[in-house]
């Protein structure tokens, strides 16, 4: 079966990548992430990807947009609530590209994160899939998210901080109701 792997990081790639694999999927990566602020963050993950992905002989598709702009407008209105906007942004573009390109399913490695909403994840993919007619490929990756974490440090990778967005970049400094200067 030949799969596109939505990224949003190596780290949290890395055993999605070995799983799917050795479950005889043929992969392909697909990085899209206009979330990812500011742009230094976006062009460190990308390129720990890009080097990731050459060192493992995975096909890389960039749709490589700093989405700043995008992203925050589609954010602006319910900044507490912006992650399915942020979900659906970059599943609904992966579900379309596989769509369009031959491909027979799609996932993400996002799946392996313990802190997203997975269950909300889950029904932004699904209704990509149905919206562009084809197949989500749910896996729950997250009962290997150590090990990939533990793998990524191993390999010298780059590791972030904090989920992607420049607002929960500011909620990693937040103690109860302030943030530390």
């Amino acid at each position: 079966m030949k799969t596109l792997l939505h990224i949003c990081c190596a780290p949290c790639a890395n055993m999605c990548i070995d799983t799917l694999r050795q479950d005889g999927q043929e992969l392909t990566g697909y990085w899209y992430n206009p979330n990812i602020h500011p742009f230094t963050e976006y062009r460190a993950r990308r390129n720990c990807l890009r080097d990731y992905a050459a060192s493992i002989a995975l096909p890389l598709v960039e749709q490589d947009d700093y989405g700043l702009r995008p992203f925050v407008r589609a954010v602006a209105e319910d900044i507490e609530g912006r992650c399915v906007k942020c979900y659906e942004m970059r599943l609904f573009a992966a579900a379309d590209y596989a769509a369009q390109n031959g491909f027979d399913s799609f996932t993400s490695s996002l799946f392996i994160s313990p802190y997203q909403n997975h269950e909300l994840l889950k029904e932004v993919a699904e209704r990509a899939a149905d919206s562009f007619h084809i197949r989500f490929q749910y896996q729950d990756f997250r009962p290997l998210f150590r090990q990939g974490q533990e793998r990524a440090r191993e390999l010298g990778f780059y590791m972030q901080k904090y989920c992607g967005c420049v607002f929960s970049e500011q909620e990693r400094y937040l103690k109860p109701s302030k943030i530390i200067r």
